[in-house]
């Protein structure tokens, strides 16, 4: 037994560097828009382009996704993909003009949701090889990830205002989490032994002329990450402004909203497989987004600084756990479904804070944060629709099983 919970730590942390791995990338580059800027000569709505675009990239490699996946396994495809980013940041510190910097990060965006899809299916696999749960530590070191590059950007700011120390800084730092991911991930299975189980899968899935057309189960799944992603990219983008110009928060006091979400955040996925072990995933997944939900309307509905932080810290730890059980049960559906919700994550992501920052034009943003607790809630909804694997049996303490 120990041996085999070695080798399940092992292979845990491997895939934990690629979580990592994308973290620090997408960090890396992201830290550093104000000098892309200004060495570009851009304006604000070039920026927000230069944004969208990496985006729409990963919105729009899902028909890509699930042919490499058939194709090459997670296996390859993640380390293919890990390559093709480090490749990519570098390009973009010698970007010589804007539009070839929109084409670096529109193949940027293809390159993570090739990454995103492959790592998230080397969490279900190893959760399913083990019979553990373990998919929301993974997710936790994704913002660690993040958290490093932040500091790196912050330290490589301070020594060099150039791109090109920087991100050749950054590409070291991600060969060697690529380089510890690479023997521990698990194996990719042969080419001819995936469709037989894809067809046990795949009962609500029509397949023609090679293309699986989405099952049901698969809509309500990429219907529930959309939204999920809508609270989650709202929440980052407009937490801060809300506390400002709806709560009277002091200039000190609004970015706070941003720290108190990933704080909770972080801390509710280090602990959230406990939960999914104990309660099972559809209870972690419905009970959660309620709470975010639920504690983000009253939170409106009361107003002021201190119940805004508590919403938010409500919304932290609501949404927390709800992606890492989707993707456990996107895997559990086949590639196609992995990467279609991949996909609608990432389009949610894109269109929430836009949608947010729409209704707060028409009305006010207090009812722009209104729509992000409405979005948390029809995630709730969505998963009642959905198959989950069968929920852990309650433990019984021995006394009463004694009494029994």
């Amino acid at each position: 037994m120990p041996r085999v919970l070695d080798e399940f730590r092992r292979t845990q942390l491997a895939i934990a560097a690629l979580f990592c791995f994308l973290g620090f990338q997408y960090a890396s580059w992201a830290s550093r828009i104000p000098a892309l800027t200004s060495r570009l000569d851009l304006n604000a709505g070039e920026v927000g382009l230069l944004l969208m675009v990496t985006g729409a990239g990963a919105a729009a490699s899902f028909p890509l996704v699930a042919y490499l996946m058939r194709r090459l396994g997670a296996r390859r495809l993640a380390l293919l993909s890990g390559l093709c980013l480090i490749a990519l940041l570098l390009a973009l510190s010698v970007a010589p003009d804007y539009p070839v910097a929109l084409l670096i990060l529109c193949a940027d965006g293809v390159a993570v949701g090739c990454l995103n899809v492959a790592m998230n299916a080397q969490g279900a696999a190893l959760e399913k090889a083990h019979g553990r749960t373990a998919m929301t530590q993974l997710h936790a070191t994704f913002s660690g990830g993040a958290f490093l590059a932040a500091l790196v950007s912050s330290g490589m700011t301070a020594l060099t205002p150039g791109l090109a120390p920087h991100f050749a800084t950054a590409s070291a730092v991600l060969l060697v989490l690529l380089a510890c991911a690479r023997p521990r991930l698990l194996p990719d299975e042969p080419a001819d032994a995936r469709p037989a189980e894809q067809a046990d899968e795949h009962k609500g899935a029509k397949k023609r002329r090679g293309l699986t057309m989405p099952s049901l189960v698969m809509l309500w799944l990429g219907v529930a990450m959309a939204f999920a992603e809508v609270v989650e990219g709202s929440m980052n983008d407009w937490s801060a402004l809300y506390l400002k110009e709806v709560a009277d928060a002091s200039p000190q006091v609004a970015p706070l909203g941003i720290a108190v979400i990933a704080g909770t955040m972080v801390v509710a996925r280090l602990v959230g497989d406990t939960w999914r072990s104990r309660w099972g995933d559809a209870r972690v997944v419905r009970i959660g987004s309620a709470l975010a939900g639920t504690g983000l309307a009253l939170a409106l509905l009361a107003g002021g600084v201190v119940p805004a932080l508590v919403g938010f810290a409500c919304v932290g730890l609501g949404v927390s756990a709800v992606a890492p059980c989707l993707y456990v049960a996107a895997a559990a559906e086949g590639p196609e479904a992995l990467s279609l919700i991949a996909s609608m994550g990432t389009t949610g992501l894109l269109a929430g804070p836009a949608l947010i920052g729409f209704v707060a034009s028409v009305g006010n943003l207090a009812w722009g944060m209104g729509v992000v607790a409405a979005s948390a809630v029809v995630v709730s909804l969505c998963t009642t629709r959905l198959r989950w694997k069968a929920e852990p049996e309650p433990v019984v303490p021995a006394a009463e099983r004694g009494a029994v």
